[in-house]
């Protein structure tokens, strides 16, 4: 390991780091840097980017963020607001020197924990949870014949009804309707939302990268998704609908719509994106013929005694969730965003 040197990442590391990023057959967007300017100027949260060198040619890299909350405590993240993370490596050697670098700095943050979200197993060393978290993908054809054809039965009549309603799909270019869709959803859901400013951050940093697909009926939106693009894949990734989508089949049309546009994008892989275990959206994405690929987020455990439950399942927090679905929307909208920065 002693020909391998370890050093934090700065801003002229970026090209480098984002073309090893995309070179990398495990590389995600999550891994961009652009996510360390965003924790930064929108969070005030460190950005810990950690890359290794191998005789002075770039051999891996770990993204990390450290998270600081009254309520939700201090924990080193890869990568917060993310669902992918952990190490990007050339081995074994690499990978496993970024992990004990990585581990020396939360011991020197006095974290909680060091949290890895991999995508399949690494460490038997460390703490797993490999039953919270699932990922859901699937391969898209260049016929969206073929792609409607795959939609399971029921889900494809949802999608029919839409169109049939009038609903039509557009490019936004701002972010005021997929928040008011957004928010309004995961206030239903018992989540407080994140802030306005995370929205448009993301839209400032990744560009082209990222795209906002509104639902319009009549002169009404009633849904909007925040879709990401890496490669050859799209990821929607936070979506919702007002009170009017469900009878008009709204979030399903939507997800067909990205779907659509994303092959005329050039998009193969359609990535559903994160679901906790037996929630609705987990439930959701199965009836779409997805099936789940689960996740392996990996702790260290430094002052923590054990890993964090942060979870609508956990019983501890059902009163919470019942009376945050009570609130008025304005009143989560003005609260949430503080609590939502914790959750990480």
């Amino acid at each position: 390991m002693s020909d391998i040197e370890i050093r934090a990442a700065s801003e002229s590391d970026a090209k480098a780091w984002d073309d090893y990023v995309l070179a990398h057959p495990h590389g995600t967007f999550f891994h961009r840097y652009g996510w360390k300017r965003l924790i930064e100027s929108t969070y005030r949260y460190p950005g810990h980017y950690l890359l290794a060198e191998c005789a002075g040619r770039l051999c891996g890299v770990l993204p990390l963020g450290e998270v600081r909350h009254l309520l939700f405590g201090h924990s080193l993240i890869s990568v917060p607001f993310c669902v992918y993370g952990g190490v990007l490596a050339d081995n074994a050697v690499a990978r496993e020197t970024l992990e004990d670098y990585a581990m020396q700095v939360a011991r020197r943050l006095k974290v909680g924990h060091l949290e890895l979200r991999n995508q399949r197993p690494v460490r038997d060393d460390w703490q797993r949870r490999d039953d919270l978290y699932v990922t859901f993908k699937r391969e898209l054809s260049e016929d969206h014949d073929a792609n409607m054809g795959a939609i399971p039965r029921k889900q494809r009549a949802m999608v029919r009804k839409g169109i049939k309603c009038g609903l039509v799909g557009e490019l936004d270019e701002g972010v005021e309707h997929l928040y008011q869709a957004y928010s309004e959803s995961v206030r239903n859901l018992g989540t407080p939302v994140l802030p306005k400013a995370h929205f448009h951050a993301i839209r400032a940093e990744f560009g082209d990268d990222v795209d906002v697909i509104a639902v319009r009926h009549q002169d009404n939106v009633v849904a909007a998704v925040m879709n990401y693009y890496f490669r050859d894949q799209v990821l929607p990734f936070y979506g919702g609908g007002t009170s009017a989508a469900r009878d008009l089949g709204a979030n399903d049309f939507m997800y067909w719509e990205v779907m659509r546009r994303a092959v005329e994008r050039g998009c193969r892989v359609f990535d559903f994106g994160r679901s906790k275990v037996d929630t609705g959206s987990f439930r959701f994405k199965k009836h779409w013929g997805f099936e789940p690929e689960p996740l392996s987020y990996e702790y260290f455990l430094v002052r923590s005694a054990g890993m964090p439950d942060l979870n609508p399942n956990n019983p501890k927090y059902s009163l919470f969730i019942n009376a945050w679905k009570r609130l008025p929307i304005g009143v989560s909208r003005a609260i949430g965003p503080w609590l939502a920065r914790g959750l990480a």
